[in-house]
């Protein structure tokens, strides 16, 4: 069941923008009803119960929970899905039946995720099926395979597939072929050359707008206790870039944030697969910044920021090296042939 309740014109705007994607209507929603206080602390959240509710696939239910659990909202349990509230006040899991529950949203969030094009829904498969494959070479994406994938005509593929050509994670070739990857050392660097020009900028534009007290918990969330798991370090740094990079007041300097980053994204992703293990300098890089912003010093985080990034960037290129010797994955859609 799905009530409807009325919001500001501040949600309404947001929701009427035409380029948000499916995954951010779906964490929209699900933030909404965890800070109001409808998803109580300790709620177990499941992907197929949630996308049941939401009509739609599983993959912007899965992009979105990880989005709440960067955000600090949810966390990861010994048992399967996420638990409502945040790991280091955990609560006694609480299981029910999500349907009973129901979501609270605003009529026009309902009507936005009832109203999206057959490709919206699409959007979010896609790209995570490509970015499963940036790593291992280079992947043709047809076109018309992928129409009989999803039961869709070639018109919304085309649609869908522009727009991860946006994104920079297909490419069109002057024979109308659409090809995804490969994700080379040499793109890497140039990928990690334009984040050391962009953020460091935007780390000192968004300076005074910066919320320091969720920052001080993202720092503390950053350090690893005695008998804790270790932090994952993909959601820190995705904590830390929406607060303190995208929150710049300059518009076009943020969308060219969230655009480079989605090549490095989808190769972080893809390298999280196979097991790698996860980059702990970079947290303790992280922890510094956050000092340093805390204590007033941002030309000095900035700068650190810009050092971290070429680290990082050469510690991506040796991961980069491992993908090499690794057998390619025998899981992918039909729709992705290797070239």
């Amino acid at each position: 069941m799905v009530t409807a309740e009325t919001v500001g014109s501040s949600e309404r705007t947001m929701v009427s923008q035409r380029f948000e994607r499916r995954h951010e209507l779906v964490h929209r929603v699900l933030h909404a009803n965890i800070v109001r206080g409808h998803f109580p602390e300790g709620l177990v959240l499941l992907e197929a119960p949630l996308a049941e509710l939401l009509q739609t696939s599983r993959a912007p239910v899965q992009r979105a929970l990880q989005d709440l659990e960067r955000d600090g909202l949810v966390h990861r349990f010994e048992g399967r899905g996420f638990l409502v509230g945040r790991l280091d006040n955990p609560g006694q899991p609480i299981r029910i039946d999500l349907r009973e529950l129901g979501l609270v949203m605003s009529g026009e969030m309902d009507e936005a995720l009832q109203t999206r094009g057959s490709g919206e829904w699409i959007l979010d498969d896609l790209e995570q099926a490509v970015s499963s494959c940036l790593v291992f070479g280079e992947f043709r994406m047809i076109e018309a395979e992928v129409a009989a994938h999803f039961h869709v005509s070639r018109t919304v593929i085309r649609d869908v597939l522009g727009r991860l050509q946006e994104r920079g994670l297909l490419r069109k070739t002057q024979t109308s072929r659409w090809l995804a990857g490969p994700l080379t050392a040499h793109a890497l660097k140039d990928c990690y050359d334009l984040r050391g020009i962009l953020e460091p900028a935007a780390l000192m534009a968004a300076a005074p707008a910066i919320d320091r007290e969720r920052l001080a918990v993202l720092r503390d969330d950053s350090t690893s206790h005695e008998g804790e798991p270790v932090p994952d370090a993909a959601v820190l740094f995705a904590r830390f870039i929406g607060l303190c990079l995208l929150t710049t007041p300059n518009g076009p300097l943020a969308s060219m944030v969230r655009q480079n980053m989605s090549v490095l994204d989808a190769a972080s992703r893809s390298l999280a697969r196979l097991g790698l293990p996860q980059d702990n300098a970079a947290i303790n890089e992280l922890r510094v910044t956050i000092d340093l912003i805390l204590n007033g010093s941002i030309g000095a985080a900035a700068e650190l920021w810009r050092d971290h990034l070429k680290a990082a960037c050469r510690r991506s290129v040796a991961q980069l090296k491992i993908v090499a010797i690794i057998e390619r994955p025998h899981d992918l859609p039909p729709y992705l042939v290797a070239v």
